[in-house]
Order: structure tokens, then sequence, then C-alpha cells
């Protein structure tokens, strides 16, 4: 099984826009980053780029003068990564104390309670085991 590289915070700004968009130009991802956040410096997106490029999270192709980028990296198995490394950092590798947290700490809806109740119904079930699924949103 292939390693993921470990990912900061400041790099999953990048990454998060060349999953949704790639290929994609260095000129494109500062654009986005600028209209995200007016404070990126052009200098630190492209050290971050060269970081990924390092980590093999991206792989770029010279265009002219133009840097092209692409994943080499699987979101989902990014976003997995990320989850099981903050669940063992903060829980002990343990879910019923981190589901427990954040649910004494949120004000939900019995919406999302139900959908809670499904989740882990189906996971008992053994018939799901996705990471990384969008359709939960707060």
């Amino acid at each position: 099984m292939k390693s993921t590289p470990k990912i900061s915070d400041t790099e999953w700004e990048i990454m998060r826009i060349v999953w949704e968009r790639h290929p994609i130009t260095a000129r494109e991802i500062l654009k986005q980053l600028l209209a995200d956040d007016p404070t990126w410096h052009p200098k630190t997106a492209r050290t971050l780029l060269a970081r990924l490029v390092q980590k093999k999270a991206l792989d770029y192709v010279e265009q002219g003068r133009t840097y092209v980028y692409s994943p080499l990296v699987n979101e989902r198995e990014c976003l997995a990564s990320a989850g099981e490394s903050f669940l063992d950092r903060f829980f002990g590798g343990s879910l019923k104390p981190m589901l427990a947290h954040f649910v004494g700490r949120q004000k939900l809806t019995k919406k999302e309670v139900e959908e809670l109740r499904k989740l882990l119904d189906e996971a008992t079930d053994g018939k799901t085991k996705q990471t990384g699924d969008k359709t939960w949103k707060r």
C-alpha cells in the first residue's frame, strides 16, 4: 500500500484547489488562493507547491514558462490518513471518546442525530465503510 504524505493545513488549501480543478496552473492556483484569502503571498504559494511536489503529493509539467499541476494522491485517501492521525493524536485511536467529545460540544438537530444513528447502524451492520464522504455537512 502506498504511503500517504503528511499535508500541513496550508498545503491542504492548495491541494483542495488542485483536486477540484486539475490540471491547473500555478497562476490559477494563486488566483483562487487570493480570492479565498487576500493575504496569500505568491512566494509562499510557490514554496508550498514545491514542497507538495517534493512530498509526491503533486506532479507538474512545464509548458513553456508555465507549470501545470496535477495531484498524485487521492483526496479520499488523504482525508482518511489525516482522520486516523487526528484520532491517534487526540483520542488514542479510539472513535468513541472523539464522538462523545464532539457530540457533547455541538448542538445537533434531530435530523443530524438521525443521520448519525443511521451511520452507526450501517457501520455495525458492516454495510458501509467510507471515508471522506462529503454528504455530512453542518
